[in-house]
């Protein structure tokens, strides 16, 4: 039956939505809102102001959130985004402000961390002309975003901002940035509502998996006698928690984690046996060059995991799943690649391995970790010298939260006795800099992560040398009222840096003694509670009160200022010459 043009016109009125005429600014809020935004990290400035001028309209369906510095907001942006799993946003200005992200940026990138940011930009007239705080922040930030874009007509903002989440989420996640002149946040447009990208042509985020390297995997690891698993954080970007779980306990190989994928399975689980790299544990680094199949599931053999390349695992065939086929070969030379969301891949191959155990191989790890735990581990955390040790104070965080709490740590000597020492009973528990390495992450990345996940505690690890590079994000703390736990663990040296100079460098400590304030007067003047512990009579109950307190508390330990973080790999060598003392 034909409709009639009468029909055929009431069709397309329901079929068509209704225009509303909006600025350029309301369409990037209503964005948004149609995206699942509800927390925005920023710092408002004269490029940028009509977003702001618009953002007082939603300031019910829109948190923001002001940072003290633009760094700040993008490592805030970060930090719930990890503890989330959903996409951090910022705000910032042009010039200066566009300039300050630029190391979050960086930092997202390289640990593949969803963010997008919006920076503002003069008038499209001036652009070229070096207005006032114009800088050309798409040149800039090009090498350290997955996509970026410059928008000069408000018309055209929707799109954009919809093919910029889409990007930002999908596939390797990772920081968009859409800068937007201030005439086209301005101009008055027809806003058709939102219409969200799910597809760009040129762009295909998840790699077609190939039956044929899912078979090869699996026959490779069903024959294998020495199997060795070893996981990143691309099973946490892939919510494949539970799949990598069935993998490993269906196949029986013990596996180690990365720094970031830390958290991916229970560090109490009878096959995690341990972290990987540099400062990892003694066996994961030793077996690495006696297995004869190496599994790698969303990591990207970067080198503090694998120290000199031409001594990795020589001997081992590779099988290497990730869903970035950039990153197979790129360091090793894999035997079988698997590429693919390993939340698919996974799946696939756990079906086609067989039910197994390797009691011996796995005995192995077992013998190294006691001549750890004898060498090292039980020194670190229960000394019988007189100073504390940082590893004796993250015991007692266990004991205290028993491994569910979220940990976002700085970088340095306190990071890596956190990731060593820290129980994670949860994924999304561990949100650190690992990449990049960027001190001054650990306070605005911990605000962050407590407006990701409101009901979680979440602590803040840092060393006195990194805290002090933003802590004036302790403002925000202040003024939003948030719980958050911080504690510093001081030994009154850039402690890292001090420990290769003692190792390396015939102890010339060059530049790395600092002298801090006094931390608790500080947040006691941002109305942050706390207490400065410096002997270990105190320590348990510092540690006590810290939880204990309602609402924010800075615990300040004075930890030993030459102890060092021990096993190490120097740098130079391979996985094997690990060094226990």
């Amino acid at each position: 039956m034909l409709h009639t043009e009468l029909e055929l016109s009431e069709d397309l009125l329901v079929e068509t939505p209704p225009f509303r005429t909006l600025s350029g600014s309301q369409a990037v809020l209503e964005t948004f809102i149609s995206e699942g935004v509800n927390t925005v990290f920023g710092y408002p400035g004269g490029a940028i102001m009509p977003i702001y001028d618009a953002l007082y309209d939603y300031n019910e369906r829109l948190e923001h959130i002001l940072v003290r510095h633009e760094q700040g907001a993008i490592h805030a942006a970060q930090g719930y985004a990890r503890a989330s799993g959903r996409i951090g946003v910022v705000f910032a200005t042009s010039g200066p402000g566009a300039t300050n992200l630029i190391t979050g940026l960086a930092d997202a990138l390289i640990d593949s961390t969803p963010v997008v940011c919006i920076t503002g930009q003069v008038f499209a007239h001036l652009l070229g002309t070096d207005a006032f705080q114009e800088t050309d922040v798409i040149n800039i930030t090009t090498p350290v975003t997955k996509w970026n874009c410059q928008v000069t007509e408000a018309g055209d903002i929707p799109a954009v901002l919809a093919k910029a989440f889409y990007i930002a989420r999908s596939g390797r996640p990772g920081p968009v940035l859409v800068d937007i002149s201030k005439n086209a946040q301005l101009q008055q447009f027809d806003y058709e509502g939102h219409k969200p990208c799910n597809h760009i042509r040129s762009y295909r985020p998840k790699p077609i998996v190939r039956r044929e390297y899912i078979e090869q995997a699996a026959a490779l690891i069903n024959a294998a006698e020495r199997p060795f698993i070893l996981f990143g954080q691309g099973v946490i970007l892939g919510n494949a928690e539970r799949e990598f779980r069935s993998f490993v306990e269906k196949s029986g190989i013990p596996a180690a984690w990365t720094i970031l994928g830390l958290g991916a399975l229970p560090t109490g689980h009878p096959l995690n046996v341990g972290m990987l790299g540099m400062h990892g544990n003694y066996g994961p680094n030793v077996l690495t060059n006696q297995c004869d199949v190496l599994i790698a599931v969303g990591m990207r053999f970067d080198d503090r995991v694998t120290g000199r390349l031409d001594k990795y695992a020589r001997q081992a065939k590779v099988i290497h799943l990730d869903i970035d086929p950039a990153e197979i070969d790129k360091n090793i030379k894999t035997t079988v690649p698997v590429w693919g969301d390993c939340k698919e891949t996974l799946p696939l191959l756990t079906r086609l391995v067989r039910p197994q155990t390797y009691p011996d191989w796995l005995e192995r790890f077992r013998e190294h970790d006691r001549e750890e735990q004898k060498t090292v581990i039980h020194g670190e955390l229960n000394p019988d010298c007189a100073t504390l040790t940082m590893g004796e104070v993250i015991r007692l965080v266990n004991e205290h939260e028993g491994g569910e709490a979220i940990i976002v740590t700085d970088v340095g000597q306190h990071q890596m006795v956190a990731n060593r020492y820290a129980r994670f009973n949860q994924s999304r528990c561990n949100v650190t800099s690992g990449g990049l390495g960027t001190m001054g992450f650990a306070l605005p990345a911990d605000i962050g992560a407590k407006l990701g996940a409101p009901t979680r505690r979440v602590i803040a690890i840092a060393g006195d040398g990194g805290f002090q590079m933003t802590i004036q994000e302790l403002g925000v703390i202040q003024q939003h009222g948030m719980a958050v736990k911080i504690l510093i663990l001081n030994n009154q040296f850039l402690g890292m840096v001090r420990q290769w100079q003692e190792l390396f460098h015939d102890r010339r400590y060059s530049f790395t003694n600092i002298t801090s304030p006094d931390f608790v007067q500080v947040a006691a003047a941002y109305g942050i509670p706390g207490q400065r512990v410096s002997e270990r009579k105190e320590l348990q109950n510092g540690i006590k009160a810290m939880f204990e307190t309602p609402g924010s508390y800075l615990l300040e330990v004075m930890v030993g200022k030459e102890n060092n973080v021990f096993p190490m790999v120097p740098q130079g060598c391979g996985v094997a010459d690990i060094r226990l003392c």
